[in-house]
C-alpha cells in the first residue's frame, strides 16, 4: 500500500555552482561518501543519483532546485551521489540508459527530474526491484518502489497573479509558459484566477513557447526574450513565467524594459546568474523540488522509502511565494493580498483551478 507524506516544511535554498565543462549524457558529479550517519542506518548504497531534465544544471530554476536537494542530503547523510545531465534531442532509450546506469552503480534512490521520465522510470524500476526511483512532476508510474513527486503549482500561481494584479499599474499582464502541456496550464490557471480575484476586468496576455519540450520551450532564453518583448510592447508590466532555462530570457527583458518579472520554482531573485535583474524580480512562485528529493534520499537512507504520490501543496511547504525583494516587501498592500490569498488557501475557502 502506498504511503502519503507531505514534504518538509523547510525550504531547501538553491546553491548555485558554475558549470563545468561535461559532454552530454555524462555525470557532473561523482562524489563518494561515507561515515557514522551512512552505517549506524543500515543504508548499503552508493548515494543518491539524479537526472537532470531538459535544460539542465545552470537554469537558475526547476533542475537547480533538485541540485540544491541533491547537495543537502549529500552533505546530511554523509552519503555519495551522481548527477547526469540530459542530451540534446535524446530518445526515451537515452534515459532509460542513464537511470539503469545510476540503478546498476549501486545509487540509490534513483530520482528523474521532470515528466518526461515517466516511461523510463517504469521499465527501469521493475528492472531493480530493490531500488527506490522517485519522478517529479508525474503520477502515472504506480509501483512499490517509486515514489511521485508532484506538486500544487497552482496554488503558488494564484499567489503570483494576486502580487501581479496588485502590482501593475496598467490592470495588463502576462503569461509566458513554456510548453503547451497539461503541466503548464496549471501554472496559468492559478496565475489568471489569482489575478482575477483581485480585479476581474485584469488584461492578461498568455502564450506558450512551443508544442512540445523537444523544441525547446523549457531550455531557449532566446524564446523567452521574444515572447516578453511582444507582451510588453503590447503593455504587459507585469510578467510571470513558467519556462524553466527560458525564463532567463523573460526577467532579462522584463528587467530591460523596466517591468516587474515573477520567477518560478526557485527563488530567481536570489540567484546569482540573475544578479543583474534582480531589482526587477518581484518575487517567484516557489516550488520545492530540492524538499522532495532531499526527503527521499532521508526516506531511503532511514530505511523507510516513500512511494505513491508524494504532494506538495501551500499547507505543507511544498510551494509557496518567495518575499525575499525589498522592493516587494516595501508594498505592504501586495504583501498583504497575497498573505491573505494563502491563508484563503490553506483554509479551504478558495479552490485553485487546475485548468484555464
Amino acid at each position: 500500500m502506498s504511503r502519503r507524506t507531505r514534504f518538509s516544511q523547510a525550504a531547501v535554498a538553491v546553491s548555485v555552482i558554475a558549470l563545468a565543462a561535461v559532454g552530454c549524457g555524462k555525470s557532473s558529479t561523482d562524489s563518494s561518501g561515507g561515515g557514522s550517519d551512512k552505517s549506524s542506518s543500515g543504508y548499503s548504497g552508493k548515494g543518491i543519483g539524479l537526472a537532470y531534465d531538459i535544460g539542465g544544471k545552470g537554469d537558475q530554476s526547476f533542475n537547480d532546485a533538485a541540485f540544491a536537494g541533491f547537495q543537502k542530503a549529500e552533505a546530511e547523510f554523509k552519503i555519495g551521489g551522481r548527477d547526469i545531465e540530459p542530451q540534446d534531442g535524446e530518445s526515451d532509450a537515452d534515459k532509460v540508459q542513464r537511470l539503469e546506469q545510476l540503478a546498476k552503480s549501486g545509487y540509490n534512490p534513483v530520482i528523474g527530474v521532470g515528466f518526461v521520465y515517466a516511461p523510463a522510470i517504469k521499465e527501469v524500476a521493475a528492472k531493480y526491484p530493490k531500488v527506490t526511483f522517485g519522478i517529479i512532476d508525474d503520477e502515472q508510474d504506480k509501483a512499490a518502489n517509486i515514489a511521485d513527486l508532484v506538486f500544487h503549482e497552482e496554488q503558488s500561481s494564484y499567489l503570483a497573479g494576486v502580487a501581479a494584479a496588485k502590482a501593475t499599474k496598467k490592470n495588463h499582464i502576462g503569461f509566458i509558459g513554456g510548453v503547451d502541456i497539461p503541466l503548464i496550464h496549471k501554472f496559468e490557471a492559478g496565475f489568471d484566477q489569482g489575478a482575477k480575484s483581485v480585479n476581474p476586468k485584469i488584461k492578461i496576455e498568455s502564450q506558450y513557447l512551443t508544442q512540445t519540450p523537444q523544441e525547446g520551450g523549457f531550455a531557449s532564453p532566446d524564446k523567452g526574450k521574444d515572447a516578453a518583448a511582444g507582451q510588453i510592447e503590447k503593455g504587459a508590466d507585469v510578467l510571470y513565467h513558467a519556462a524553466g532555462l527560458s525564463g532567463q530570457g523573460v526577467i532579462s527583458q522584463a528587467a530591460a524594459k523596466k517591468v516587474w518579472a515573477i520567477g518560478v520554482d526557485s527563488d530567481q531573485y536570489a540567484q546569482s546568474s540573475l544578479a543583474k535583474y534582480k531589482d526587477w524580480i518581484l518575487g517567484s512562485a516557489l516550488k520545492n523540488v530540492g524538499g522532495a528529493v532531499y526527503d527521499l534520499a532521508k526516506s531511503v537512507v532511514d530505511g523507510k522509502p516513500l512511494n505513491g504520490v508524494v504532494r506538495g501543496d501551500l499547507k505543507s511547504g511544498g510551494v509557496g511565494f518567495a518575499d525575499t525583494n525589498p522592493k516587494y516587501k516595501a508594498m505592504p498592500d501586495v504583501v498583504a493580498a497575497v498573505d491573505k490569498a494563502k491563508q484563503d488557501i490553506i483554509a479551504g475557502t478558495v479552490t485553485v483551478k487546475t485548468t484555464p
